[in-house]
């Protein structure tokens, strides 16, 4: 009965329009749910860094597991097929999941928050969020098509993969689907657990959990989009970067926008942020001050952008659902942005240090 529905509906209004609106629904979701769980890779890891994990990393893992846990039952129960993924599919990077990956983790730390909780935090009135957000978007697409182009390119092509089996972490460590989803639940239990000895709200944990199962939503959606439709549709989910640049140059430089997943789910994570923050009465302007350098902010952005399109996504792109569908490249870009968050905050550490010590 749904296949026959959707068929009518991609009958109906075609792939672009109910792509389109499975992103703007997946992008509701998600972004309603992380910004009441508070959602965010760089909180994570400075309280991992301060070795005091609590309430942000127990988030963090339950985003992670969740999505894991849902998008690899959905394989095991036949209701996806993730092998024509890009993550999967195509040649990967491994020099750019590394180098990207380092360099997007230092920049989020810079820019107190990675591409997702940006644009979370700019559906909550917070402008320093939305300046740098656009900063990485207009970076990224200089990375991508522009002058900063050909560097990324040749970074890329360091050390290369190609797609397929050896680019799945399951294949290459001779796993079934099946050991992967009792692999997710487990570490879904310890997250649970931390989330409890942390003193986690219930709606904030389950908030978190339903952050992660949007992103399992956006690989059903292509991938059942792509098996009805008669026409090539790319199978993705819940990404940042490119759908943000794909959206922004849309707007600037052509009349009518050329409909998409991503083109829905970035207004939709945008509009879910803002009414969520409107219903809990958290909305409110947020500037730049003293305490909250643009040079900084800026400086993360440019570091991001770029190295969110070397590593061929961001914290949640790569790192939640990449990471979903056991893309090698994917997860050695998060390790690379955890070791790199880590690495900054190490720096800035010291430098804080030094002029206290001046002082």
């Amino acid at each position: 009965m749904e296949i026959f529905a959707l068929e009518n509906a991609l009958e109906a209004y075609g792939e672009g329009t109910v792509l389109a609106a499975a992103g703007l629904t997946v992008g509701l979701v998600f972004g309603a749910a992380a910004q009441r769980s508070r959602f965010c890779l760089r909180a994570a890891t400075v309280e991992v860094f301060a070795r005091r994990p609590g309430e942000r990393m127990a988030v963090w893992l339950l985003v992670f597991f969740s999505a894991l846990a849902a998008t690899q039952g959905a394989i095991v129960a036949g209701w996806l097929d993730v092998s024509g993924a890009r993550q999967i599919a195509a040649e990967g990077s491994m020099s750019g999941a590394i180098a990207g990956g380092l360099m997007f983790g230092a920049g989020m730390i810079l820019a107190r928050g990675c591409a997702s909780r940006l644009l979370v935090l700019s559906g909550t009135g917070n402008m320093r969020a939305l300046v740098t957000g656009l900063v990485v978007t207009l970076v990224a697409q200089a990375s991508y098509r522009g002058v900063l182009a050909p560097l990324r390119e040749d970074i890329s092509r360091i050390w290369t993969v190609a797609g397929g089996a050896d680019r799945d972490l399951a294949s290459l460590a001779g796993l079934g689907h099946g050991s992967v989803v009792l692999f997710a639940l487990t570490g879904l239990a310890a997250a649970a657990a931390l989330a409890l000895a942390s003193h986690t709200g219930l709606g904030t944990a389950f908030a978190a959990v339903v952050t992660g199962l949007a992103v399992a939503l956006g690989w059903l959606a292509t991938w059942a989009v792509a098996s009805t439709s008669f026409e090539v549709v790319p199978i993705s989910s819940v990404t940042f970067t490119g759908p943000s640049t794909d959206t922004l140059m849309a707007l600037v430089t052509q009349p009518d926008l050329p409909l998409s997943f991503g083109i829905g789910l970035v207004p939709g994570v945008f509009l879910g942020s803002l009414a969520m923050a409107v219903l809990r009465h958290e909305w409110r302007i947020e500037r730049f001050g003293p305490d909250t350098p643009m040079e900084t902010y800026l400086l993360g952005a440019v570091l991001m952008g770029f190295g969110a399109m070397l590593a061929g996504g961001c914290a949640v792109g790569a790192g939640v659902s990449g990471g979903a569908i056991l893309s090698l490249t994917a997860w050695v870009a998060a390790v690379s942005m955890w070791a790199g968050s880590f690495a900054m905050q190490a720096i800035l550490r010291v430098a804080d240090a030094r002029r206290t010590a001046a002082a």
